[in-house]
């Protein structure tokens, strides 16, 4: 019998009421692995109220008896990182070892969270009028929910819950319905470290679950990732509805050669970059952009992009793993083909076949030349192993070209030279930039901040602006009178 995947509840694990449910599968092998629900109203309903209820004592704990818990819980993850590896791997497709590396990104948001306090401090300033003193408190917000997407089912629920709750605030989780058992056994560690059993729910569902929780009335804020359409959907609607929001979209990141980069380390960079996870990232390399000679270098590109084979996730020999679904394999294939008419094709990875698993979403390596700005596979957003080639003459036109495009999640250059490297990352349009690092996902002490349709907010994901985003900030006014001061009536707005 299929396993039916569990809500989590008020601290425990539940049988969904619901009859409707969907099937999580392999992505190798369209075994079904397990069975999700789509949680009814009443189950949302209650998420919402235990959330809010634990949030009149949680937002009274101390930041340091939260900051505990988190560190327990990173303690937990860490011991508890290969299993929940395989986990991730099974139901996402990914190799085992990049599972990890989801899992440890994850990690070292919660190793923030741990460090939670000083980053509620708010500010003081002693007689700002005659023995008037003013300060600020930074205090939680209340009900927080959390919307992932299925490409990092570790770390991005990583990003969301452990800051927001080490705010003082609770948590309620939708994970994607595509993988969605990574996200249980990241509840089930974190209630072992001891958090409070309601200060996180998980609810699981689709579209109609994600409405109740952009429209119910006690939650203060929603956090997303995913595709530009459907970000563009939550903010609005989230928005519409009152609720702070901040919704990351989608990408089209550019990689910039330079002639003087060192070549062996720049081509080993982009293949992994543009084809790692079967470019189902965010921040994965979609577009080299190639300045001057750096062109010769597409021939050596290829040849090594070549080598690398999609596999299943338990094999050493995997460079990278299948597509979540069957449906994402076709609209890859689609692009594939469109692109076909539209540039030069070096590599087609469209018919890729794995021995001894035929029914796996596989799509394998694909490069593309020649490839115009107005064409269909550079506007999409592929989130396939497919790498797009431009050629430019010089540094300005890298930058225009970038510049001109809507997205602005992440960007790299390759370079020897400071001072390219320093114009580029000063006139580029784009919120996270790498001076020869491929994909320059911040460290948890700084934010993920894209920029233009890659994201829709006003406060970025972990960091300060998580806490930013997480908290309100209460500024307090104080004066002390003695007993037998003489009054006076001001009729004015100023202190005195």
């Amino acid at each position: 019998m299929t396993k039916k995947l569990e809500l989590f509840i008020n601290g425990k694990f539940i049988q969904s009421e619901t009859k409707d449910w969907l099937e999580v599968l392999d992505p190798s092998t369209q075994e079904v692995l397990c069975e999700v629900p789509l949680s009814t109203e009443k189950e949302i309903n209650l998420a919402v109220e235990s959330a809010k209820e634990a949030f009149l004592e949680w937002r009274n704990t101390p930041p340091p008896e939260r900051s505990r818990v988190m560190m327990r819980y990173q303690d937990l993850l860490k011991k508890n990182q290969e299993e929940i590896a395989k986990i991730l791997s099974k139901e996402n497709g990914k190799t085992l070892e990049d599972a990890k590396g989801d899992v440890w990104r994850g990690i070292e948001v919660v190793e923030q969270a741990a460090n939670i306090t000083p980053l509620l401090m708010g500010e003081t300033v002693e007689n700002v009028a005659r023995e008037i003193d003013s300060y600020s408190y930074i205090q939680s917000l209340g009900v927080c929910a959390g919307i992932t997407p299925f490409n990092f089912p570790a770390m991005i629920p990583l990003w969301m819950f452990p800051m927001a709750i080490a705010c003082g605030n609770t948590f309620i989780l939708k994970p994607s319905e595509q993988d969605p058992m990574t996200a249980n056994k990241l509840a089930e560690l974190f209630l072992e470290a001891g958090a409070p059993k309601n200060v996180l729910q998980i609810i699981h569902g689709g579209k109609s679950q994600v409405d109740e929780l952009l429209k119910h009335p006690d939650i203060k804020a929603i956090s997303f990732v995913g595709s530009v359409s459907v970000g563009q959907y939550i903010y609005k609607t989230g928005t519409e509805h009152l609720k702070r929001v901040q919704s990351f979209a989608g990408a089209k990141n550019h990689m910039v050669v330079m002639p003087d980069a060192n070549k062996a380390k720049t081509i080993d960079n982009l293949v992994g970059s543009s084809i790692g996870a079967a470019g189902q990232r965010c921040m994965a390399i979609s577009v080299a952009v190639f300045v001057g000679s750096s062109k010769e270098w597409i021939e050596d590109l290829k040849r090594e992009m070549q080598m690398v084979k999609p596999g299943p996730w338990d094999s050493e020999e995997s460079g990278f793993g299948p597509l979540i679904s069957p449906q994402a394999k076709d609209r890859v294939i689609r692009l594939i083909e469109k692109g076909k008419e539209e540039a030069k094709c070096l590599i087609d990875g469209s018919r890729c076949e794995v021995e001894g698993f035929p029914n796996g979403n596989w799509v394998g390596t694909t490069l593309f030349t020649n490839v115009k700005t107005d064409s269909e596979i550079y506007k999409t957003e592929i989130f396939g192993p497919v790498l797009l080639c431009i050629e430019v003459e010089t540094l300005d036109e890298a930058i225009e070209l970038i510049n001109a495009n809507p997205y602005g999640n992440g960007t790299s250059i390759f370079t020897a030279s400071g001072k390219a490297a320093r114009k580029y990352r000063h006139e580029i349009e784009v919120g996270q930039v790498g001076i020869n690092v491929p994909i320059p996902v911040p460290m948890p002490f700084f934010s993920f901040t894209g920029w233009k349709q890659s994201f829709y907010g006003d406060l970025h994901a972990y960091g300060k602006q998580a806490v930013r985003f997480y908290t309100e900030t209460k500024t307090v006014t104080e004066r002390w009178f003695e007993d037998d001061e003489k009054s006076s009536k001001n009729l004015t707005i100023n202190l005195e």
